[in-house]
């Protein structure tokens, strides 16, 4: 069963939409910023120093900057309460941002292979590279790596999937960087051929992370089941509920980076009505203040202990 990055986290609060909201808001401008400068200096230094791997770079920065957008449109819609058309809420949009994100990067990687490839095909044709370019790369390599540290920092602290995606994108980049930065040194010691084989790499590394971001959100998309550790989790915290003397048929889903959950409780049978259902109310607060559970659907099934049957029987 696939991971969750947060399934391991032991920290109990949950964050509400409106603090995911301002966290994501916040980190997503930052990378706007950063992203522009970055996607200016690479591409024009690249161009102008001859660098195609350099411009390869500037050309991830700017997929970067416009996933930013992608995050923040996403960002803006996740936090819209439950309607008549939606009512698990808006959280997928989260989930349908990660997928455009995932498709968008495998787009530039394969982009990235195919002029590369062009390049390679006539190697006396590549130019020596002028020294700036190989300073830009290492600014790219530095701000993009501190870039990384804060988003993922703040994706883990919501518990944001999204930002995730978002953070690793730009890690991905700093990545990139430090390839370009080697194929361009190597350029500059007399193998200009290293340059265009550098841009390949960053194509190849950049397509195959946006491939497991599109495949995780198609997992989601598709009801995926979280991981088997929140899951029982989950359980266990339905067991410790006063009242609750079984659990059975525990059901996950994914909602965005929240899970709806179904399960059957097993109550005594000589319980009222009211009774068990006063024990599923108890039963569904504990689960969603302890995990990040959207909803949970809960079934009562009655639960015989064959000594109180025995003195009921008897006293009949």
């Amino acid at each position: 069963m696939q991971h969750d990055p947060f399934s391991d986290q032991q920290d109990h609060h949950q964050f509400s939409a409106a603090e995911r909201a301002r966290a994501a808001s916040r980190s997503t401008w930052v990378s706007v910023v950063v992203n522009v400068v970055l996607t200016v200096l690479q591409i024009v230094v690249g161009v102008l120093s001859k660098s195609q791997a350099l411009v390869a770079d500037g050309i991830h920065s700017l997929s970067d900057l416009i996933a930013d957008f992608v995050v923040l449109f996403a960002n803006h819609h996740s936090q819209k309460a439950a309607d008549e058309d939606h009512p698990y809420g808006h959280q997928r949009f989260e989930t349908l941002a990660s997928l455009t994100l995932g498709v968008l990067l495998l787009a530039v990687g394969v982009g990235m292979l195919w002029s590369a490839a062009s390049k390679l095909q006539s190697p006396e044709l590549i130019a020596v590279v002028h020294v700036s370019a190989l300073w830009v790369a290492g600014v790219a390599l530095v701000g993009k790596e501190i870039l990384f540290r804060y988003m993922l920092t703040v994706a883990k602290r919501v518990k944001s999937s999204m930002l995730v995606a978002n953070a690793w994108h730009a890690r991905s980049d700093a990545a990139s960087s430090l390839v370009v930065g080697l194929g361009i040194i190597g350029n500059l010691a007399g193998y200009p051929i290293l340059d265009p084989i550098a841009a390949a790499i960053v194509g190849f590394m950049v397509a195959r992370m946006g491939w497991t971001f599109s495949w995780t959100a198609v997992h989601d998309l598709s009801d995926h089941a979280v991981a088997d550790a929140e899951v029982q989790a989950i359980r266990q915290t339905l067991l410790e509920t006063p009242g609750v003397s079984g659990v059975h048929d525990v059901r996950t889903r994914k909602m965005g980076d929240m899970i709806v959950v179904d399960a059957h409780l097993e109550v005594l049978a000589t319980l009222t009505v009211e009774q068990a259902h006063d024990i599923s109310v108890e039963a569904q607060q504990r689960v969603i203040q302890h995990h990040r559970v959207l909803h949970l659907l809960t079934h009562i099934d009655p639960y015989h202990r064959p000594d109180l049957d025995h003195a009921i029987v008897s006293k009949a």
